[in-house]
């Protein structure tokens, strides 16, 4: 093992620098910038097509995303130039105003050539010959520094970091060869974790359509009519006592609603001892409470706590597959229970006895589940991956970001 050295970063090979983020900008005037105000980019300046404007929602906590390149609003070229805040190939953004420590770099597949950033962003160009854009992208957002970001938050009342903060950040500085090791080796791993969630994408898609097409576009009147528990067996979540909660895996995963809900299956965040009420594994789970109406499936036996209800085919328990689907389809009018209550919106279990469904013949229902099931256990393989190969890259991160680990 290499000689390692005490930093401002604690301990890291000998060969290795730390300088803050001043240190390792580019060169020219505007390597690192703060939005417009936001008067010069309000609502008004908004137009259908045009340069893209980066705001939060386009950002992340996830490192899984490295920027979401949808759901822009757009500026006139004439105005971008006039606030000249560009993002381009390779640049870094950070969210300057309300959720800090969301970051995004710019690569080499995103839809546009060039964005502006909105007056709640900071951007940043590296100098490639001190720092690579990939290795620095990962050095912020490591878990290490959105907790660093954080805690220099200078907001009163809205979480605020400015540009000293920024120039501030401390990052190490490997050679540029070993630099390139570390951002393959990551980015090898993100790049196995895009491929599947598009898989995903399509692998849903198709049963999504297949289910429509079976028992929407080709239903028969002669179906019977009936309600939600005539198809389905279904239980409303109880929250346990706070005082048995803990994030340190004791006890059974308990999930309490839509902030737990990721991709299919729920986020492990807090456990519990005094479970009580479960779900099974493959049971659907929607959420009851603000917001009504997500979706997600239980991986494993779990608690729900009072924001979840589970779902179950009555006839047959194993047909987890004709379930989640037909929940699916259902979700736009179960959302609708958003309007319902006096401040947030909720779903009742008397709700749920009424609520009145198009129940088709077991016969089809057992077609389905033979043609769309191998479909469906495809998304569940892939998102097993999904989780292993996160888990793998977020504890490699920290120890190639601190030469505890060498390539």
């Amino acid at each position: 093992m290499s000689e390692r050295k005490e930093t401002e970063l604690g301990k890291v090979p000998k060969n290795w620098n730390v300088c803050n983020v001043d240190k390792i900008k580019a060169s020219n005037k505007k390597s690192i910038i703060s939005g417009p105000f936001g008067s010069n980019i309000s609502a008004k300046y908004f137009v259908e097509y045009g340069i893209p404007v980066i705001r939060g929602n386009n950002l992340s906590l996830s490192l899984t995303e490295k920027f979401k390149d949808d759901k822009f609003v757009f500026i006139t070229e004439k105005k971008a130039n006039e606030l000249n805040t560009w993002a381009e190939l390779n640049d870094i953004i950070f969210t300057a105003v309300g959720t800090i420590g969301q970051v995004g770099i710019i690569s080499n597949n995103q839809k546009f050539e060039k964005y502006i950033i909105s007056n709640k962003q900071l951007r940043l160009t590296v100098d490639k010959n001190i720092i690579l854009p990939l290795f620095a992208y990962y050095w912020f957002a490591s878990p290490l520094m959105v907790d660093i970001i954080k805690q220099r938050n200078t907001g009163s009342s809205v979480p605020l970091i400015n540009l000293s903060v920024l120039k501030s950040l401390n990052i190490p500085v490997p050679p540029l060869p070993e630099q390139r090791a570390i951002a393959s080796v990551l980015s090898s791993l993100d790049d196995k974790i895009d491929l599947l969630h598009r898989q995903n994408k399509t692998q849903e898609q198709m049963a999504e359509t297949l289910f429509r097409q079976w028992f929407v576009e080709e239903a028969k009147e002669d179906w019977e009519e009936g309600v939600l528990p005539d198809e389905f067996d279904f239980l409303m979540g109880q929250s346990p006592k706070g005082s048995s909660f803990n994030e340190d895996g004791i006890g059974i995963p308990m999930y309490q609603g839509n902030a737990d809900f990721g991709f299919r299956f729920p986020k492990h965040r807090i456990y519990t001892t005094e479970a009580k009420r479960l779900a099974q594994r493959f049971d659907t789970l929607v959420s009851v409470r603000a917001p009504v109406g997500e979706q997600n499936m239980a991986f494993e036996e779990c608690c729900i706590g009072r924001g979840v209800a589970k779902f179950r085919y009555k006839t047959r328990p194993e047909y987890y597959t004709y379930t989640y689907f037909k929940f699916k389809y259902l979700m736009n009018e179960i959302r609708q229970f958003n309007n319902e209550g006096t401040v947030f919106g909720s779903i009742s279990k008397g709700d749920f006895e009424k609520f009145e469904i198009t129940i088709p013949p077991i016969n089809i229902v057992e077609k389905f589940q033979e043609v769309v099931k191998p479909i469906d256990d495809k998304v569940i393989e892939n998102t097993t991956q999904i989780r292993t190969l996160e888990k793998l890259r977020d504890t490699l991160l920290p120890k190639l970001m601190s030469g505890e680990v060498r390539v």
